[in-house]
């Protein structure tokens, strides 16, 4: 059987599923044809139903649980690995929630957060990830909020951190901060998601045990980025919880899900619909 399967082409998210797409694990008679996006593009597709398999931010989920459910493998989650608001210079609070802000998309679970910490912060645009720090950096927005690799790059353009929103979240909850996730058609048989989280499970294993194997399909997509980069980059955002969420990663699904509800800033979330049984 063929299934549709979004991710992104960031590092960790190629590292992870090289060894499902390319069969270097058993995908027990599963096969893959591969939609690459960035994230606010995903999180669009999952909104429009599009994919059988996708990855979306936490945030998007809430939006999309009438067609999804939250596969254990494949979730981007820990600790010191938040969203980075930064600036051109030191601002206030005041500052920030008054000036211009470039966000990753409005589903994003970084502007979840960057809601939470900044309630007054109104004048913001979504735009491609990849961007902010220029933005930043050529005073065309007042702050951006950075994801993926910027947070190892925006110090070389002269940039410096307001906020780490990670660090607000494990300050606020004591828990992992959950930033993305992979979800499967809520349509589909309930064996065969099973099938899929065993198999993306396994993928996860066999990156983490021989990641020199999947360089030739990470380098390609991480385009010029440096190397040491590419590798910070996977080492903080693919960790235990990527291969399986565990009690403690379900706890900070469910924390940020009933946080948005309380301050209603997600889509009516509905907690006995949202994991994979």
């Amino acid at each position: 059987m063929k299934l549709t399967l979004g991710f992104s082409p960031c590092p960790n998210d190629t590292f992870l599923f090289d060894a499902l797409v390319h069969g270097k694990i058993d995908t027990e008679g599963l096969e893959f044809s591969v939609v690459l996006g960035d994230v606010e593009e995903l999180n669009q597709r999952a909104f429009a139903g599009e994919l059988d398999i996708t990855k979306l931010s936490y945030h998007a989920y809430a939006y999309a649980l009438k067609d999804y459910v939250l596969l254990d493998a494949g979730s981007a989650l820990g600790r010191n690995c938040g969203p980075l608001l930064i600036a051109r210079e030191t601002l206030s609070a005041t500052d920030v929630e008054a000036g211009t802000i470039a966000i990753p998309g409005k589903y994003t679970t970084a502007n979840f957060l960057l809601s939470l910490a900044y309630p007054g912060a109104k004048q913001k645009e979504a735009v491609l990830f990849s961007e902010i720090e220029r933005l930043v950096a050529t005073g065309e927005k007042t702050t951006g909020l950075i994801i993926h690799e910027s947070r190892f790059t925006y110090a070389e353009r002269g940039l410096v951190k307001i906020r780490d929103l990670g660090e607000f979240w494990e300050t606020e909850t004591g828990l992992p901060i959950p930033l993305g996730g992979i979800v499967i058609k809520r349509n589909i048989d309930l064996a065969l998601q099973q099938k899929v989280n065993r198999v993306l499970a396994r993928s996860v294993r066999f990156a983490r045990q021989f990641p020199e194997q999947t360089l030739d399909y990470v380098r390609p997509h991480a385009q010029e980025m440096d190397e040491k980069v590419m590798m910070q980059h996977i080492n903080l955002y693919v960790n235990d919880f990527t291969e399986d969420l565990g009690v403690g990663g379900r706890a900070a699904v469910r924390r940020l899900f009933s946080l948005a509800k309380e301050v209603g800033v997600m889509g009516n979330f509905k907690e006995e619909l949202f994991m994979l049984s």
